[in-house]
């Protein structure tokens, strides 16, 4: 790792963009009924789409210690269960984040943004696990999944656009400070310094705070999400069920140890558009997945449904510890759109059975199905490599769109 480089183009914009699980203790046939309320309340609680604003108001000094500790500062002030941090990455908080290497205009952009989706391909789903879709029935028990036909929430959102200015910041001076260490890259997009440096280490440890605003965002949508359950049911949360199962990163850069000519040898692993993937009794586990392995959430689309796995031994000794994050555009967002129109797409989708809101129609056409990889063709080869184990096919009932 001495001589290694980061990147914020090989780690993403969208800092900690990452995948949410939750359970119900409800099954479709309760759910379904209610599934047009269940979407309306998200839509309407669950801001979304560009430069939209969450329901928790900031003040500098609040948004600093979000910054440093993540969904840790939630759960302290009543965003969150205890429990949820031992089913969080990192248990929700990356250390090493320091405020001080994070701009003004960065602070300025994500100090109001707490609570929200955004746009693209961010999305909150409900979902339903059928029982034929249950592949390890073992884990999916100890993960709470013992109903046929249980009703799920999907989550995907990331640290908006404070990461993406702090990646721009940063992008920005490496690509004044590569000279100095004779670096020359390919592609502007690849810009970086070395690790080791004063410039990488500043980036490493803003890009940790960028990180622990999108874990936070995310525990305060599933404050919004349990919320949303308990008025639609009338019931307490806690009594529907409503505990977090996982959430899972990607678009990070990790330190990991890996074995090189028969040597542990510490790497810098460059997370865009990957998930972490370690079999049981690593330490990066959290303790309630020890003897599990990391819990893997893997997107595919609205219309054709999501993936929750289980990481292997496998994936340690030949991906660095990772697997896909979500099965892949197929084609552009230009071409999507040319190809339906949002408003057709809306209503084919309630035919089958999927209740879906959008901020736009036409962000909506950008999402179709058939825009992107089939999931089931994508999960099928992470399980013939041997680097990810399908657990659970979750499908889609009800959907609201970034």
């Amino acid at each position: 790792m001495k001589e290694g480089v980061i990147s914020p183009g090989g780690i993403g914009f969208d800092i900690n963009c990452g995948m949410r699980l939750v359970k119900t203790d409800l099954t479709i046939k309760e759910v379904q009924p209610k599934i047009k309320d269940l979407i309306d309340e998200f839509f309407k609680t669950v801001p979304a789409g560009v430069g939209c604003k969450g329901f928790v108001k900031l003040n500098n000094s609040l948004f600093e210690e979000i910054m440093q500790s993540g969904s840790k500062w939630c759960v302290e002030n009543g965003y969150g269960w205890k429990k949820d941090l031992e089913r969080t990455e990192d248990y929700g908080t990356l250390k090493g984040a320091d405020l001080q290497k994070v701009s003004q205009k960065a602070r300025s952009r994500g100090i109001n943004q707490l609570g929200t989706l955004g746009s693209g391909n961010h999305y909150l789903e409900v979902q339903v696990a059928h029982a034929e879709d249950i592949f390890d029935v073992e884990t999916a028990k100890k993960m709470g999944i013992i109903e046929k036909n249980q009703v799920l929430v999907m989550l995907h959102c990331g640290s908006r656009g404070f990461g993406h200015q702090i990646a721009t910041d940063y992008l920005k001076l490496f690509d004044k400070v590569m000279p100095q260490y004779n670096i020359k890259i390919p592609d502007r997009e690849l810009s970086c310094a070395p690790f080791q440096s004063q410039e990488g280490q500043d980036y490493y440890a803003a890009m940790k705070c960028a990180g622990n605003m999108a874990y936070a965002n995310r525990q305060v949508i599933l404050h919004r999400i349990r919320e949303g359950f308990g008025r639609v049911f009338k019931q307490d949360p806690e009594k529907l069920g409503l505990d977090l199962i996982y959430d899972c990163t990607h678009n990070l850069a990790r330190e990991h140890k890996i074995t090189v000519d028969g040597k542990k040898k510490k790497v810098l692993v460059h997370l865009k558009g990957a998930t972490t993937s370690v079999g049981l009794g690593h330490e990066r586990l959290t303790k309630l997945y020890k003897n599990i392995g990391s819990p893997i959430i893997i997107g595919g689309s609205m219309e054709t449904g999501s993936y929750l796995l289980k990481g292997t031994k496998k994936a340690e000794e030949d991906t660095f510890g990772t697997t896909a994050h979500g099965s892949g555009r197929a084609m552009s967002r230009t071409q999507a759109k040319k190809s339906v129109r949002g408003e057709n797409l809306q209503k084919s989708m309630e035919k089958k059975g999927i209740y879906v809101r959008g901020v736009s129609m036409s962000g909506l056409a950008e999402e179709a199905g058939f825009a992107y990889k089939e999931i089931d063709t994508v999960v099928g080869s992470l399980k013939k490599s041997g680097i990810s184990e399908p657990i659970i096919k979750l499908r889609p009932i009800g959907n609201v769109k970034g």
